[in-house]
């Protein structure tokens, strides 16, 4: 069942040096500050998952907490490039990082077979592509009722995954609505959850058509973090910061420039705690 617990607490119970951590949330419900805590942690050494790692990531990598990524697409939405990833994959700064490539629909299917408790799933995709070649968790089988060969990845079990929603009540019990992705897997799929959100309310969870609920006997920690979403933004609560991401690109083109933002807006602020 899960604790209500502030944000430093719950960071430093369930993220540990050399884990696996999927941060997920799509186009919003981004768990920024959980990232951000996770920094002034000073955790290291982490292989980091996503599906379409953004700024979120970014500043992670930059910050030297991921050694590597396992990810489908990269990115500042609608901007250009990650420039703390691109350092690190071509400099080798502050880190080098290890990369695990995959199409969105193969990452999709590695949480939906982690969230099974099965060792692979199968798709048809990857054909014409080089990504099979650069990592082994993808590779084909032969379907035993067609003779079809399907492409198989490997199933994604993060050691923890971390989420933003809107809502929680006291018992634990996660609901978050709007745009989502692959939360539910993500979840369903990890050693351990933690689950920022917006607000706690008294009693139950009002239903939401579209919503995902997450029970509470999945959820190991939720923490109140309201804003714990920005720059992305929580649906019904805030809205997309598009000027930072517009600015992020000057910030996280220079070194000490990105370093000096870290400082001044990650480690020497505290969020939920």
């Amino acid at each position: 069942m899960a604790d209500i617990r502030s944000l430093h607490d719950a960071v430093r119970d369930l993220v540990h040096d050399g884990d696996t951590v999927a941060l997920e949330g799509f186009t919003h419900l981004i768990p920024f500050a959980a990232a951000h805590e996770i920094i002034r942690q000073g955790v290291t050494g982490l292989t980091l998952a996503r599906m379409t790692p953004d700024v979120v990531y970014d500043q992670l990598i930059g910050a030297g907490a991921a050694r590597r990524l396992v990810f489908s697409w990269g990115g500042n939405p609608g901007v250009g490039s990650l420039h703390r990833f691109r350092d690190a994959v071509e400099n080798g700064w502050p880190h080098p990082l290890e990369l695990d490539e995959h199409s969105h629909a193969g990452m999709a299917n590695r949480y939906v077979a982690g969230a099974s408790k099965l060792p692979f799933a199968v798709l048809r995709g990857y054909r014409g592509s080089g990504l099979p070649a650069r990592t082994d968790t993808i590779s084909t089988v032969t379907c035993p009722f067609t003779g079809e060969e399907l492409a198989a990845v490997a199933a994604l079990n993060p050691d923890v995954t971390i989420v933003h929603a809107q809502q929680a009540d006291r018992r634990g019990n996660v609901q978050l609505w709007g745009l989502t992705g692959v939360q539910k897997e993500a979840v369903l799929a990890a050693g351990r959850v933690l689950v920022t959100v917006e607000e706690i309310v008294e009693g139950a969870l009002e239903p939401r058509p579209g919503s995902v609920v997450l029970p509470g006997w999945v959820i190991d920690a939720v923490a109140l973090v309201p804003g714990g979403a920005h720059p992305s933004y929580a649906a019904g609560y805030s809205v997309r910061d598009n000027d930072f991401y517009q600015r992020w690109d000057a910030v996280s083109r220079d070194r000490d420039t990105f370093l000096r933002w870290l400082d001044e807006n990650v480690r020497n602020v505290r969020k939920g705690s």
